[in-house]
């Protein structure tokens, strides 16, 4: 059987690093070695700061809501409390933007919250 040699597949290979690496600073960008370790460094921060995002996301959603709630006179736990009880099925995103782009609707939310903060749950 005769020998092969990997010429075209490593160059191949090498050429797919390096446009991947392309716009990196300096080395990293020019030399495999150290465009592929940049590039795993990138992915693992990449695949890490996705997460993060949403976690961020979800914080400043929360922070919006508090400060609205606050507004009205009321706390975010006694607002989201009532609102589980009134049976309002709205994530936290929705209600931020509600919070910032309609204050009407978001003052009716505040009051029927506070209206339902002691009663049992609505049936889902």
């Amino acid at each position: 059987m005769p020998r092969v040699r990997k010429g075209s597949a490593r160059r191949k290979a090498h050429k797919r690093v390096l446009r991947e690496a392309r716009g990196y600073y300096g080395t990293k960008s020019r030399h495999f070695q150290q465009a592929k370790v940049a590039l795993t460094r990138a992915g693992a921060f990449a695949w890490r700061d996705r997460r993060a995002r949403k976690r961020d996301m979800r914080r400043l959603w929360i922070t919006r809501i508090t400060a609205a709630c606050r507004m009205r006179g009321t706390r975010y736990s006694l607002f989201m409390n009532g609102l589980k009880y009134a049976g309002v099925k709205l994530n936290r995103k929705m209600l931020s933007q509600i919070a910032i782009e309609d204050p009407a609707a978001f003052d009716r939310l505040v009051t029927l919250a506070s209206e339902n903060t002691t009663a049992t749950p609505a049936a889902n």
